[in-house]
């Protein structure tokens, strides 16, 4: 695996508090977390998880403090339908969940 795609797994994994925390963020087995770590590649869709997880958790520790800001991801949010965004980044749907950080920047009720 490229080193910066390894680099990245292991960086948001420390970000998020853990390989078993990110794998029930992006919905995968912390074994396959581990694997990334050590000999295996992502597959697209994954990768493409793991970066919007780094992303979202970005735009929240610009406002939150991280403890917060896991809450947020784990807790249900009304501007996604009461859904939790940890759910809504293991399916991939990273644009919704960064809406919803929008609108509860801007102070939104939902």
């Amino acid at each position: 695996m490229p080193v910066a795609v390894r680099e990245k797994v292991r960086a948001v994994s420390r970000d998020v508090g853990g390989q078993a925390r990110l794998a029930r963020l992006i919905g995968v087995s912390p074994s396959r977390i581990s694997r990334w770590l050590h000999d295996e590649t992502p597959d697209t869709a994954n990768q493409r998880k793991v970066e919007g997880v780094e992303y979202v958790l970005s735009r929240l520790l610009s406002t939150w403090s991280r403890e917060t800001s896991l809450k947020w991801l784990q807790g249900l949010n009304a501007h996604l339908g009461d859904r939790r965004p940890i759910d809504l980044l293991a399916s991939g749907r990273v644009a919704e969940v960064i809406e919803a950080i929008e609108s509860e920047e801007s102070g939104s009720y939902a």
